[in-house]
C-alpha cells in the first residue's frame, strides 16, 4: 500500500505494509533519527509530531499517518542553523549518549508550541513520557526552560549558529540581534 504524508515540509509518498509502524516506515526511507527503543510506546526515543502532537512512532500504525503532516528531528535546524531547542540542548550539554536526544528534543519542541512559558514542573511532567537513561534529566529540563526563553523573544530567540557538535560556527547572532563574530564579541 502507500502512504501520502507531508514530511519536513515536503510531500512524500512511501510504499508501505499495512503491518508497518510510522517508525518502521520512516526508518525504510532514511529517516533515522527516531530511534527504536522498546517498540511499546514507552520510552519515547522514537518521538515525532504528526499534526502538532508528539507520537510515538514505534505503536503509530503507518496508515493512521496517511494524509498528515510530520516533523522528525530531521527538519528541525541544519549543521550551521540549530533550532533554538537543539541549540538549548548542546549549550547545557543536555546530552551524554544521545539516542533518547531526537524524541526529547522533538516533545520538547512540542511541549513549547503548546505552552511556551514552561514551569520546571511542567517541563518535567510534559517529558514524562521520554526517558532519558543517561542522565538525571537537570540539564535537559535547563535547557527546555532556556529554549522557552529563546523562542520566546521574536519566535527565534536568536539562534545561535553551532554545529551540532556542539562547537562553534564562523559567527552568531546573539539574543539582542547584533552580529558577533569570532570568541562571541559583538560589535
Amino acid at each position: 500500500m502507500q502512504v501520502n504524508i507531508k514530511l519536513n515540509g515536503n510531500a512524500k509518498q512511501f510504499d508501505v505494509s499495512k503491518t508497518d509502524s510510522l517508525l518502521d516506515a520512516l526508518r525504510k526511507n532514511g529517516y533515522t533519527g527516531a530511534k527504536r527503543g522498546c517498540d511499546t510506546g514507552a520510552c519515547g526515543f522514537c518521538t515525532v509530531v504528526v499534526d502538532g502532537e508528539p507520537v510515538n512512532s514505534c505503536v503509530t500504525p503507518v496508515a493512521k499517518a496517511d494524509g498528515a503532516t510530520v516533523e522528525t528531528i530531521e527538519g528541525l535546524g541544519s549543521q550551521s542553523n540549530l533550532h533554538p531547542v537543539q541549540q538549548a540542548f548542546v549549550d547545557h550539554s543536555a546530552l551524554q549518549c544521545g539516542f533518547c536526544i531526537p524524541g526529547m528534543i522533538m516533545r520538547s519542541k512540542a511541549l513549547l508550541e503548546e505552552n511556551p512559558d514552561p514551569t520546571e514542573a511542567e517541563v518535567r511532567e510534559g517529558l514524562s513520557d521520554n526517558l532519558c537513561r543517561c542522565t538525571g534529566y537537570k540539564k535537559i529540563v535547563e535547557a527546555v526552560l532556556d529554549a522557552a526563553e529563546r523562542m520566546g523573544d521574536d519566535g527565534t530567540g536568536g539562534q545561535q549558529s553551532v554545529a551540532t557538535d556542539g562547537g562553534k560556527a564562523d559567527g552568531f547572532v546573539a539574543k539582542n540581534g547584533e552580529c558577533c563574530g569570532e570568541g562571541g564579541e559583538c560589535r
